[in-house]
């Protein structure tokens, strides 16, 4: 065996023989880790053909229809999984360390492990870390084991001789395999584990949940091959200083990628959000200068989030624009729409924003609230306290409809918001600034 260095980029597997900074394929900067090949000789090809073979297609509708999915009795979660987790699926979950993936993860298990058998491997902790955080939890059930292991074969191993119904990995960076010479994490070892893993699942039919790193930048750590070879990859959200956690799908091979799910996070674990815009509101003061509510769809829930804006003149000559939970760049356009059309004057004007709960809104919907709260901070001129605003908000200063606005109607009348201020009420932003001067 002849091994050989090389330098392989973590988003596209680029090679090169010495690092550089910037990667040539995708133009990523650092994205390049060493690795370790073997260049031996290669087995000399037989010249003699290979017969080809064929297997018979099966018409769709004579197939087998597939078994039942097994649910976790959390609604949230459940909620994000579609139809349950599938037997033989392999389901990847992320997030920022201390967010609260093993704490899920473990509810999860617990619940499942009522009435079946589940196996939960860890190479970061030991036995006795997870007994301690599963009394912390409640969980008690008798068919939850663990085991303490990082070396691949021996998780193989484990698992065909246990035979579990639900195997629960943590994490995959830390697993490493004898037949590779490179380290744990790098992006050979974290692609041969998974494919093993994968094939162990599929052909056993066990579902497998393997928890992730993620980056500085927040994105998963490893090659991007490794969100392509799992059939489920989920994002566990939200700031560390805030109770609220967000559970998305950026891949389901067998449910939506629109639903999102809500937790609230405590001594005793991850509690269900039943209710997210009555919590999301609490506290919040009457008749406050640059408050706004809007309407936030995810999935296919609505829910009512606060956003606070502050307009202060600055002490520089540069005015200064913060956003917290709302995209930046999306702020100075906002602004400069609402000095050309708006007629406000807020070139020495600081601003900020902030969403509150550590709530981040991505889409469209929430920029007239977002225009109006620094409206009503600039002119010190509240907005009434039972209004809610959504609408997108156009470069010509006209506010486009949104999309499901039915439901963002219902869900704000069920909270006793009455007053709707959306793009089906006014055309141009010069009309709601005009309605906000008269209060």
């Amino acid at each position: 065996m002849k091994l050989k260095t090389i330098y392989l980029c973590q988003k596209c597997d680029h090679q090169a023989p010495k690092w550089i900074g910037k990667c040539p394929e995708c133009s990523g900067w650092n994205t390049f880790v060493e690795d370790v090949i073997n260049v031996g000789k290669k087995d000399i090809i037989s010249r003699t053909p290979r017969k080809a073979g064929s297997t018979s297609p099966t018409k769709l509708v004579d197939s087998k229809k597939a078994a039942p999915g097994i649910t976790s009795s959390i609604s949230e979660f459940d909620r994000v999984m579609g139809d349950g987790i599938v037997p033989g699926s392999l389901t990847l979950i992320s997030g920022e360390p201390g967010i609260g993936k093993s704490t899920l993860t473990l509810q999860v298990a617990n619940n499942i492990a009522k009435d079946k058998s589940v196996l939960m491997i860890s190479g970061e902790e030991s036995v006795e870390q997870i007994a301690q955080r599963a009394r912390r939890l409640g969980a008690n059930n008798e068919n939850l084991k663990a085991v303490n292991g990082y070396n691949l074969e021996d998780i193989l191993e484990t698992i065909r001789k246990e035979k579990p119904d639900l195997v629960i990995i943590d994490s995959i960076q830390v697993i490493s395999s004898m037949d590779l010479p490179s380290g744990a994490g790098s992006v050979a070892q974290v692609r041969f584990c998974t494919e093993q893993i994968m094939e162990m699942a599929k052909t056993t039919n066990t579902p497998v949940f393997l928890i992730g790193h993620v980056t500085k930048e927040g994105n998963l750590a490893g090659p991007r091959v490794l969100e392509h070879l799992v059939d489920t990859v989920l994002h566990l959200e939200g700031d560390r200083f805030h109770e609220f956690r967000m559970l998305r799908a950026a891949k389901n091979r067998f449910g939506s990628c629109s639903e999102v799910g809500i937790f609230e996070m405590k001594q005793e674990g991850m509690i269900e959000v039943k209710n997210p815009s009555e919590q999301f509101l609490e506290g919040r003061k009457e008749n406050a200068i640059g408050s706004a509510i809007t309407v936030a769809m995810e999935g296919t829930r609505p829910f009512l989030v606060e956003v606070q804006a502050l307009v202060s003149t600055s002490p520089f000559g540069y005015p200064k624009r913060t956003a917290n939970g709302f995209d930046l760049n999306r702020l100075q356009i906002l602004i400069a729409v609402l000095e050309k059309y708006g007629k406000l004057n807020l070139q020495n004007q600081d601003v900020f924003i902030n969403v509150v709960g550590g709530i981040k809104l991505s889409e469209p919907a929430a920029d007239f609230a977002v225009l109006l709260a620094i409206a009503s901070s600039f002119l010190k001129k509240p907005i009434p306290f039972n209004s809610a605003i959504f609408g997108e908000v156009g470069l010509s200063g006209e506010l486009r409809k949104v999309s499901h606005s039915d439901k963002r109607i219902k869900e704000s009348e069920k909270l006793g918001f009455k007053n709707i201020l959306s793009g089906n009420d006014f055309k141009e932003i010069s009309q709601a600034l005009k309605t906000l001067q008269k209060i």
